[in-house]
């Protein structure tokens, strides 16, 4: 009788434990990457963090959005944001971009944890009333969920290359230097970087939806 008993547990156990593998195969998703300038191609990040390995987190910095208000990197305390790099008289990619970037807008235009963050890389040009009215060019009526943003041009560009990695890191901010990238970054609520999307393919842009929802369940 306890040779049954034993018998019946083992292919229990064995029955149990396959299941429960294939339910993990079919519905358990690892986690988004942690990415630091290490994980990074080398051409993306400033010679100054090449080295870093661990715990890179999007520093701080102050901009001004298109309602001549200051955004700091506190905006954005304990809210998942993607970021971009745009301007307001591009007339090549960045149309494209920020139509797909108001396309991820909308599908979480209600949760109050999803927010977005679009830099100007020609901030002498793009003053808050160019911004405001590229915004809403674009129907943006929650300007406090997407911001586009001015300031600094050296500031705006030590973001791209020393923080989100964003271009090649060529160039020091002065008045010749110019960047111009597709990329879309997904950072997280502690300001690391989850992920990289290509702006102007709707693939990626379904991609960047599914992993915010997946970053969303990691809280």
């Amino acid at each position: 009788m306890k040779q049954v008993i034993t018998r019946f547990l083992v292919l229990f156990f064995l029955v149990g434990s396959g299941a429960y593998i294939v339910y993990l195969s079919l519905y358990f998703e690892d986690s988004l990457p942690i990415y630091n300038p290490s994980d990074i191609n080398p051409k993306l990040v400033d010679k100054s963090v090449r080295g870093v390995f661990k715990d890179h987190t999007i520093g701080n910095f102050e901009l001004t959005n298109q309602l001549g208000q200051k955004v700091t990197s506190s905006t954005f305390n304990n809210k998942i944001y993607v970021a971009c790099f745009m301007y307001t008289t591009c007339e090549g990619m960045c149309p494209a971009m920020t139509g797909n970037m108001a396309g991820v807008y909308d599908e979480f235009i209600n949760d109050n944890d999803i927010m977005f963050l679009s830099h100007s890389v020609t901030p002498e040009i793009d003053s808050v009333p160019m911004l405001k009215k590229f915004a809403e060019k674009y129907k943006i009526t929650k300007h406090n969920k997407w911001h586009f943003t001015t300031g600094s041009k050296k500031h705006i560009y030590d973001l791209a290359r020393k923080h989100y990695f964003a271009v090649e890191s060529k160039g020091d901010g002065g008045p010749e230097d110019f960047i111009h990238t597709e990329n879309f970054v997904l950072i997280d609520k502690e300001k690391r970087i989850r992920g990289y999307y290509e702006g102007t393919d709707y693939d990626e842009i379904d991609r960047l939806k599914d992993d915010i929802e997946r970053l969303k369940d990691e809280y």
